[in-house]
């Protein structure tokens, strides 16, 4: 039986590097209604702020399906409270296999870790299957905590303490 397997992974390993490219083609081709170009792949990801993802201020994860790269995502800590979910990424071919889940699970263990006590996010109204995602795992829509041109919704949840 083919499982998943989620770990914290350096957002620069040759299979965090894929995903993200994937992940910013998916969501850059979304939104231009064309297949994004190499070259703008490249431009979107330079100076993405990436390197943040780290500890103390982040973690970056890595999902494979089958040892497979399927997915990723990121938590970013913006104050003593807060994290900031991003580039959640699942690649189509791995879809509705219940990773998703998972890699929301994980990243919200690791906002926690990082002394998180809520997740926020922001995304795009037409990314209505992210938005769906978010919504069944109990993000509800919260005023804007920040700005930027590709921004239109913002989402937020309390954590809770982890199981003992």
């Amino acid at each position: 039986m083919t499982s998943w397997t989620l770990a914290r992974e350096a957002f620069d390993s040759p299979a965090a590097t894929g995903l993200r490219r994937d992940y910013y083609a998916d969501v850059a081709s979304s939104y231009w209604q064309r297949p994004a170009t190499d070259g703008e792949i490249d431009e979107g990801l330079a100076g993405d702020g990436v390197e943040l993802l780290t500890p103390p201020t982040g973690t970056f994860v890595v999902g494979r399906y089958g040892g497979e790269a399927a997915s990723c995502g990121g938590v970013l800590l913006l104050d003593d409270g807060r994290a900031e979910l991003t580039r959640v990424f699942v690649r189509p071919a791995f879809r509705g296999r219940k990773g998703a889940g998972m890699l929301m699970e994980l990243l919200e263990d690791e906002a926690r870790t990082l002394g998180a006590r809520r997740m926020v996010l922001n995304t795009r109204l037409d990314l209505t299957a992210a938005r769906a995602l978010y919504v069944r795992h109990g993000y509800a829509e919260i005023p804007a905590y920040c700005t930027g041109p590709y921004m239109q919704i913002w989402y937020g949840k309390e954590l809770r303490a982890a199981a003992a």
